[in-house]
């Protein structure tokens, strides 16, 4: 094993494209009573998120009557461009998780982060007899509401996509929001948090700094409230809801999930809580007839080398000499979720790092071939079935790329990425 991990970390300090394939997974029976989230848990998440509905209906009246979800897409033009890219041979089918069209934040924070938000409105209504679980949650939308909610702050650490599903919802609620962002996050993201009257604090370090700060922060304001992404469990719930959902769909699709028809679903990760909350729920639903892959950028891959090493939040990618630094703003995270990282220590098939340069390609390939946009941090699953492909060999499995945002970026940066991606093809 020591040989095995020298030269995986080898391979990440040279910024190498690899796949690491989990010694620890266990069959998930084996593992899921040992674990700190249960399937009752998820379910009382989902009961929380359909009592909101009817307000979500109201106030962003282009949600699915108040549902939080998004749909899946087939890509077998895509699928066919990559076998010709890579020559290589994808067996099965190729489909697209569309997160990046998630209504009110257009990316997969809209999952993990709305539900805080909510959940913590919810606590402190009814603390405050202003509201019962038996209400219709429509009246949340009612000024009276927004006069108590200005009472009390949410704060976060984020890269860009979190701080915004928080703080667009936080805001709609009527609280006050800041927002700690760290050097990575795109100007565009701060400028439409500031248009929502958010208050976005700016830092020259990196993520792990901007969550330090932002707790420190919050701690010292009794009506503050801070949003974790390193360590809540409420987050990772909201994901969890996702991958459960998951499942409904694919039935409504026709497509078989079963021992002989095995799912393979590849997640961009940076600090884990939405990857691992995803991954869980889709545990829960299809047991070890799903495979779950992390994917991260080879300046960043901080889930990886916490796994593999076992030392979770004890390592980051600054200790083994890489840089941090990547265009997939949302995946720049040096050091890993340790929360996270135990969950996933024998519930997570593996997983694999992706080069920048591949990131922006895939994304004009996705373009052109399937008329989908997304950002470039949602394309890095998309290396995953060129990898499994090498060792999983069958036309019976189904290969699920989640694309984790995109919808807001604005159009002139998107013709940057674009043009990026079409000369990435041709070094």
């Amino acid at each position: 094993m020591e040989n095995k991990n020298s030269l995986l970390l080898d391979e990440l300090k040279r910024l190498k494209e690899t796949i690491w394939f989990n010694p620890k997974y266990k069959k998930f029976d084996q593992v899921k009573d040992t674990l700190p989230i249960s399937y009752e848990d998820v379910l009382d998440t989902e009961e929380r998120l359909n009592r909101f509905a009817p307000y979500i209906k109201i106030v962003f009246p282009a949600s699915m009557d108040g549902i939080i979800e998004s749909p899946i897409s087939k890509i077998s033009n895509m699928k066919k461009r990559m076998e010709k890219n890579y020559n290589k041979k994808i067996y099965g089918n190729l489909i697209l998780k569309r997160d990046d069209l998630l209504p009110i934040a257009g990316s997969i924070k809209a999952r993990g982060g709305i539900y805080e938000v909510l959940k913590h409105a919810e606590e402190l209504a009814i603390a405050n007899e202003l509201l019962k679980y038996e209400d219709d949650y429509s009246i949340l939308a009612e000024d009276r509401f927004k006069e108590f909610f200005s009472n009390y702050t949410i704060q976060v650490g984020s890269t860009g996509n979190l701080g915004l599903s928080i703080g667009i919802m936080s805001a709609k609620l009527g609280f006050k929001v800041v927002v700690h962002m760290s050097s990575d996050a795109r100007q565009w993201k701060k400028e439409l948090l500031r248009s929502k009257g958010v208050k976005v604090v700016e830092y020259a370090s990196d993520y792990s700094k901007a969550v330090e700060e932002g707790r420190k922060l919050s701690d010292i304001d009794p009506n503050s409230y801070f949003i974790d992404d390193e360590n809540s469990k409420n987050l990772f719930l909201g994901y969890a809801v996702g991958g459960m959902r998951t499942k409904k769909q694919l039935d409504d699709m026709g497509i078989a999930v079963d021992k002989d028809h095995p799912l393979f679903v590849y997640l961009p990760c940076g600090v884990g809580g939405g990857p691992g909350g995803v991954a869980y729920g889709l545990k829960l639903m299809y047991g070890d007839d799903v495979r779950c892959f992390f994917a991260e950028p080879t300046h960043s891959p901080a889930m990886l080398l916490g796994l593999a090493t076992g030392l979770h939040d004890k390592i980051s990618a600054e200790d083994i000499g890489l840089d941090n630094k990547t265009v997939a703003d949302g995946l720049a995270v040096g050091r890993p979720s340790s929360f996270v990282g135990k969950i996933m220590e024998e519930t997570l098939s593996g997983a694999f790092t992706i080069d920048d340069e591949r990131l922006y390609s895939f994304l004009a390939d996705l373009v052109d071939e399937e008329d989908i946009y997304i950002e470039p941090s949602a394309l890095a699953g998309f290396l995953g079935p060129i990898f499994v492909s090498d060792f999983y060999k069958s036309e019976n499995a189904t290969h699920l790329c989640w694309s984790t945002g995109g919808s807001l970026v604005p159009e002139s940066i998107r013709k940057e990425y674009y043009s990026e991606g079409k000369n990435s093809r041709n070094k």
